[in-house]
């Protein structure tokens, strides 16, 4: 397990985080996620019956980047392996929609389900080139 520096923390109080999964095509597939992170694990509400939902079913490699809004220069990447899992009551989802002021149950049409996914980073890569 790598550790996120002090330095690159608050990075992680942001409110999107950019997903890069790889597609069936094998190249890569990048959204805009919101995220919870909590105990050295990002952790992303998604709906079972998205492309990069799939995506990680298929292939869990994956990288976040979160880029700091003030200063392009200054971003960190959590590059892992996704591991998913069912959210059948939305518990989940309705923790994230605290921290968004959202209901993502609307976000869903009627029988889609929601997953966990959850990233435990391999890698960090914390940079500061200035600016």
């Amino acid at each position: 397990m790598n550790v996120i520096p002090d330095s690159h923390r608050d990075l992680l109080d942001t409110q999107c985080a950019t997903l890069a999964t790889v597609g069936p095509d094998g190249r890569p597939q990048l959204s805009e996620v919101w995220f919870l992170f909590t105990e050295d694990t990002v952790r992303i509400s998604l709906n079972s019956s998205r492309q990069k939902t799939k995506n990680l079913m298929r292939r869990p490699p994956c990288s976040l980047l979160i880029l700091d809004l003030a200063n392009p220069y200054r971003y960190l990447e959590l590059r892992g392996d996704a591991e998913l899992s069912p959210d059948g009551d939305y518990s989940f989802a309705d923790q994230v929609g605290a921290k968004y002021g959202a209901n993502l149950r609307d976000h869903d049409r009627p029988g889609e389900k929601r997953v966990v996914v959850r990233l435990r980073p391999t890698r960090v890569n914390a940079v500061n080139m200035g600016g």
